[in-house]
Formats: C-alpha cells, sequence, structure tokens
C-alpha cells in the first residue's frame, strides 16, 4: 500500500462470531498488472459475462423475517461467490459494511440495508438526492461524511465492517495494495464482495464481469434479501418494457457521444464507447441508441488510456446528441446555462449539430446503482426522445416512486 503500514496486527474483537465465520473459498485475487494514481470519471457497464463462474443464487439454511431481513438458521452458514474473490461463506448475516462507491452503496440502500452503511470509498461519486424523491428513504450523511474516502488498510480496521462490497482488484491496481493487505484484511476485519464492474476497458481487470442486475442480485444474497432483489428487479423490468414498447424505430433514433468533462467551460473531452458494456452505460443501450463514435477508432476511457478529444474532433463526429459527465451536482437548467451556454459561444464547438440544436445534456452517473438506473433511464429517455416523454425538466414520471420506496421499506 502507499504509505507502507502493515496496520494492526490483532483482529477486532467486536462481532468475532460473524467475522471469524467469514472464510474465502477458491484463493483470493492474483496479482494485476498497471496502476492509476487517482480513478477518473472513466466508466462502462457490464451485462454480458465474459466467464462461467456465476454468481450463486440464493442462499440456504435462513429464513427471512416479516420485515425483509434474514436470520440464520440454527447457526448454519451460507456462501456467496462472486470474482475475483471466489466462495465466502458467512455464518450470520453482514450488518455493517461499506461499498467503495455509488453502485454497490445504492444496492445496499434499495435492499434496505442503508442502515448499515459505515463509510465508502468515493463519496463524491454517491448521488443521494436521489432517494428524496422516495417517501420514507433516506441515507444517513453522518458515515460518508466522516469517512468519504475509505481505501487504507488502516481505515478497514477503524471501521470494523462485516463486509467490504470492494473489488480488490481496483485496491491493488488503483491503491497501491499488494495481495497481503488484501489477505490480511479480509482475515481479521471482513471479506470483501465486489467486481469493478462499471466499466469493461482496464486491461488489468481479466477476470468475469457481471450485469449490474447480476451484481445486485449476489449482494442481495450477501444480506439475504432475496425478496427485496426479485421485487425491483420485476419492476425495473416492467419499467424498461414499457419505456422500450414507446421508443422510434431504430433507424429514427439520434446518434450519441458520450464524453466526460467536469469544467464550466469545456475546450476537450475525454470519449467513452457506449458499446463498451459497463453498467454506466446501461441506460443508453437499454434505449437502443447508437454510438457515433462507431467506426472512428476511438477508444473508451480507461486506466491506460486517458486520451481527449478538442472541439474539431467532435466537430468530425459532429453528433445529433452529446453528453458530458461530470455535471451530476447540477440541475438540467443550471447544465444549460453553463456548460451548454459556453459551448454555444464558442467559435468551433457553436458549430456543433448538438450544440445548435440544444441538444447536449449531463451524462448520467459514473456509478450506478438500481436505483440510481431507473432515475437515470427516465431522465435519458426524456433527452434522447422528449417528443415520446416529455422535455428533461418536465414533471412527468416513468415509474412509480411510490412503489420503490415500498420495496426500500419492506412493504412487499
Amino acid at each position: 500500500m502507499s504509505d507502507g503500514s502493515d496496520g494492526p496486527s490483532d483482529a477486532p474483537t467486536r462481532r468475532d462470531y460473524l467475522k471469524y465465520g467469514a472464510v474465502v473459498g477458491g484463493g483470493l485475487l492474483a496479482g494485476c498488472a498497471g496502476g492509476e494514481s487517482t480513478p477518473t470519471d472513466a466508466a462502462n457497464d457490464g451485462d454480458t459475462s465474459t466467464a462461467t463462474d456465476a454468481p450463486s443464487d440464493t442462499p440456504t439454511g435462513r429464513e427471512s423475517t416479516a420485515n425483509g431481513t434474514a436470520t440464520a438458521m440454527g447457526g448454519e452458514s451460507y456462501s456467496v461467490t462472486m470474482a475475483p474473490v471466489g466462495e465466502v461463506t458467512f455464518d450470520a448475516v453482514p450488518e455493517r459494511w461499506i461499498a467503495y462507491c455509488g453502485e454497490y452503496a445504492d444496492m445496499g440502500v434499495a435492499l434496505g440495508r442503508a442502515d448499515g452503511m459505515a463509510g465508502i470509498g468515493g463519496a463524491d461519486r454517491y448521488y443521494t438526492h436521489v432517494y428524496d424523491e422516495l417517501p420514507g428513504v433516506s441515507v444517513d450523511a453522518t458515515p460518508i461524511e466522516q469517512y468519504p474516502e475509505v481505501r487504507t488498510k488502516e481505515a478497514f480496521y477503524e471501521l470494523d465492517s462485516d463486509v467490504h462490497l470492494y473489488d480488490p482488484g481496483m485496491l491493488k491496481n488503483w491503491f497501491d495494495w499488494d495481495q497481503g493487505d488484501i489477505e490480511e484484511v479480509a482475515d481479521n476485519v471482513g471479506p470483501f464482495v465486489g467486481n469493478l464492474i462499471f466499466r469493461r476497458s482496464d486491461a488489468w481487470h481479466d477476470y468475469r464481469y457481471y450485469s449490474l442486475y447480476e451484481a445486485f442480485e449476489t449482494v442481495a444474497t450477501v444480506f439475504d434479501e432475496r425478496e427485496r432483489y426479485e421485487a425491483m428487479k420485476s419492476l425495473h423490468d416492467d419499467f424498461l418494457t414499457r419505456v422500450q414498447t414507446r421508443l422510434p424505430p431504430a433507424g429514427e433514433r439520434p446518434s450519441v457521444m458520450l464524453t466526460f468533462e467536469g469544467t464550466t467551460e469545456p475546450e476537450t473531452f475525454s470519449p467513452y464507447r457506449l458499446t463498451d458494456k459497463g453498467t454506466s452505460k446501461k441506460q443508453w443501450r437499454d434505449l437502443g441508441v447508437g454510438d457515433a463514435l462507431a467506426g472512428t477508432g476511438i477508444e473508451n476511457l480507461s486506466t491506460e488510456n486517458r486520451g481527449e478529444l478538442d472541439y474539431e474532433n467532435l466537430l468530425t463526429v459532429d453528433p445529433d446528441v452529446l453528453l458530458i459527465r461530470g455535471h451530476e451536482r447540477k440541475s438540467a437548467a443550471e447544465f444549460r446555462d453553463t456548460v451548454l451556454a459556453y459551448m454555444a459561444d464558442h467559435p468551433v464547438g457553436s458549430e456543433l449539430t448538438a450544440v445548435q440544436n440544444g441538444r447536449v445534456y449531463r451524462g448520467g452517473y459514473l456509478h450506478q446503482g438500481p436505483i440510481h438506473n431507473l432515475f437515470l433511464t427516465e431522465r435519458a429517455a426524456k433527452q434522447l426522445f422528449p417528443e415520446e416523454f416529455g422535455d428533461v425538466t418536465s414533471d412527468e414520471q416513468l415509474f412509480d416512486r411510490q412503489r420503490v420506496a415500498d420495496i426500500v421499506n419492506g412493504d412487499i
């Protein structure tokens, strides 16, 4: 690890029954090459698998209580399998947990486990304001504010969580952990269950990827919340079917270019490829839009590729719709009044078709979980097909907020 310290040598004593009952099988992640000093807002999504080690479906030896949580029956254990760690066995359902970023944090909230969140690996990329639209759903900001960047062994020891929803490969390749660090924390604090799913363009990620709902199902197994997972998946599937039946024919859909640039006066843009199957692109793929970069040879933003495009490059592509990430703290109106207004005054940017037609929008979260995805898909449908779904600033709702809140709150 970058600070070179070994961390505490004694195992935490709290919840020893759970912690020492969590056994990792199949070996922890082998060493990965490469590195990244600070992960940037690069992304992709994960709807197809590249290996055969599927996550186990449901835990055994447990029963659900009336409020949707679960308890171990007679002390029987259950297992969860997810690459790269492999099989992890629990003797009790985890209560206290941390996630690296928004997608896994949002999964925990969707499963009714928000109260157990002890911190997060990257608070700057976890958007909690969406919960304000869900009656009776909230996330305590205190642990997130106190522990907004949980990335060192010392922080893991201090938080003393029952499970860590982190991909160990990410810790090793971005934050200079080694295999001994991973094993030490897993043995002395709590196991790792997680897979970097938001993009699929990092060379070091040479093991299986998961779609959003495959990863969500695995996390539901960790927390023994199968019923909530099934309810959320049913709501998602029904919502998506209703939206997709209203889409225009493929030949009438706009070409879309997704980029990142976090400044309000952008001059260069980092490209994403919609064809990358990372979970951060899920809404665009579900809406069946064409990737404006197809056939250009331009690669997706990744650990290895930090390339940027200027306005002249954008003009050679000239997409119907331009999406820019890095502005999720702005409203649609604020984005138009700053970023789009600047581009409209730019000598070259103003020549872009998307700018001339006012079709430059916020590009969505890099790290989106199941609740985030509902809101982002609704927003994307309005951005791309306003004639059918209403303007992005309209109040029209495409999914039932109350139903989502009921699932989170256990009224399934």
